[in-house]
C-alpha cells in the first residue's frame, strides 16, 4: 500500500504517518517525488485499517499495490530507477550500458587485456568471474579471491567499473569488498539467503532471470533484494530453457518490454548465454537495444579458443567492437546513446 501526502504537506505530517504505520505493525518507507511524497507501507496482510491513515494531516489517499511484488511494481514507485556507479555510468537513463569481458577471470594478462579491448570499444563496466558455478563439477570453477584481486587492478588501470558474481551467501562480503555490482546468477534467482544477504550488502546488484522463471516469479526475487533495503537492482534477461537446441537458451526479448512495464527497475539482455553461439550474440545483442534493453553484458575473450570457460559464445574483441559501432546507430535511431564513464569522451566511447 502507498499512503500519498499532500503536496504541501510538512515533514512533521510525514513523520506522524511514518510512526502510524510501524504502531500498527508494519514497515514504513518514506519515498520523496517531485512533487510530493509518499509513504510505503511493507508488510500488508490485507488488514490494514486505512480509515486511520487516511484522516491523517497532510495524507491525500492511500492506493493499494495489487501486484504480488510491491517495491519492485511500478505502482509503487513511477518513475526509472537510475543507479549511479563511481565511475560515472549511470544505468537505467536514456544511456545504453555496455558490460563486457570475459566469463572468467584466467590470469592477470588475460584479464588486463580483456579490460583494455573492451573499454577501446565502449564499455565502461568489465564482467569477469572469480567464482563460476558451473554444471559439472571437473570445469574450472574460478580462481576465487585472486580472480577479485585482479578483477579490482583492471579497475584500478581502465576505470571500468567491476560486475562479478557471488556464489553464496559467506561469499557476498567478500565480493563486495572488490566488485562495483554483484552479480546473482541464473542458478541462483532464488537462493533467497544469498538474495537477502545481497540485499544487505550496500552494493548494487544484478539479478539474471533463471532458466526456468516466470516473469513474475523473476520479479518476487528482486524483491527479495528490495525489502532488504537495497533499491539499486538491476535485472538481466539471460535466456530460458527451450524445446529447440539450435541453441543454448531462448533469449526471451518480449520480457524486455514487459519487465519495463511492470517494474521500475533497468533490465538488461545478456545474448551471450541467451544464444550460447558466438554466431547469435551481434544480432541478438541488436535486437535487444532496438527491443528497448537498458545495456548488454557481454563474454569478450582476447583469444576464444583458450578460454576456460564458454568459449564458444564469446566474441573476439573485434567483433565486439563491430558490434558497438552497429549498437550505436540503433540507439540513436530511437534516442539514445551509448553511456560513457568519466574521463572517456563520446568519440573515445
Amino acid at each position: 500500500m502507498l499512503v500519498v501526502m499532500k503536496h504541501n504537506a510538512s515533514p512533521d505530517a510525514i513523520e506522524a504517518v511514518v510512526d502510524a504505520i510501524q504502531d500498527m505493525g508494519y514497515g514504513a518507507r518514506p519515498m520523496p517525488g517531485g512533487q510530493r511524497t509518499a509513504v510505503g507501507l511493507i508488510g500488508n496482510d490485507g488488514r490494514v485499517d486505512t480509515a486511520r491513515l487516511e484522516g491523517m494531516e497532510g495524507v491525500l489517499e492511500c492506493i493499494a499495490v495489487t501486484k504480488p511484488y510491491k517495491q519492485v511494481s511500478r505502482e509503487w514507485r513511477e518513475q526509472d530507477t537510475l543507479i549511479h556507479l563511481d565511475n560515472g555510468t549511470v544505468i537505467g537513463g536514456d544511456a545504453i550500458v555496455l558490460m563486457a569481458g570475459p566469463c572468467a577471470v584466467e590470469s592477470e594478462e588475460q584479464i588486463l587485456t580483456a579490460a583494455r579491448q573492451v573499454k577501446d570499444a565502449g564499455a565502461t563496466v568489465l564482467r569477469g568471474g572469480a567464482f563460476k558455478p558451473r554444471t559439472s563439477p571437473y570445469s574450472f570453477q574460478g580462481l576465487g579471491e585472486e580472480g577479485l584481486r585482479l578483477l579490482a587492478l583492471a579497475r584500478e588501470q581502465t576505470g571500468l567499473a567491476i560486475v562479478t558474481e557471488a556464489v553464496d551467501p559467506d561469499g557476498v562480503d567478500l565480493v563486495a569488498e572488490y566488485a562495483d555490482i554483484i552479480q546473482i546468477g541464473a542458478r541462483n534467482m532464488q537462493n533467497y539467503p544469498l538474495l537477502r544477504r545481497a540485499g544487505q550488502s550496500g552494493r548494487p546488484v544484478l539479478l539474471k532471470r533463471g532458466m526456468s522463471a516466470t516473469i513474475t516469479e523473476f520479479l518476487l526475487a528482486a524483491e527479495y533484494l528490495l525489502a532488504e533495503g537495497n533499491d539499486d537492482v538491476i535485472l538481466c534477461e539471460r535466456g530460458v530453457r527451450s524445446f529447440d537446441t539450435h541453441t543454448r537458451n531462448l533469449l526471451d526479448l518480449t520480457a524486455v518490454p514487459v519487465v519495463k512495464s511492470l517494474s521500475h527497475l533497468p533490465i538488461l539482455a545478456d545474448p551471450s548465454h541467451g544464444t550460447g553461439l558466438r554466431s547469435k550474440v551481434v544480432p541478438m545483442g541488436r535486437a535487444a537495444v532496438a527491443a528497448g534493453a537498458d545495456g548488454l553484458i557481454v563474454e569478450v575473450h582476447p583469444d576464444p579458443t583458450r578460454a576456460l570457460s564458454d568459449g564458444a559464445q564469446s566474441l573476439y574483441p573485434e567483433q565486439f567492437a563491430e558490434m558497438v559501432g552497429q549498437i550505436r546507430v540503433i540507439a540513436r535511431a530511437i534516442g539514445r546513446d551509448l553511456a560513457v564513464a568519466e574521463g572517456m569522451g563520446p568519440d573515445e566511447a
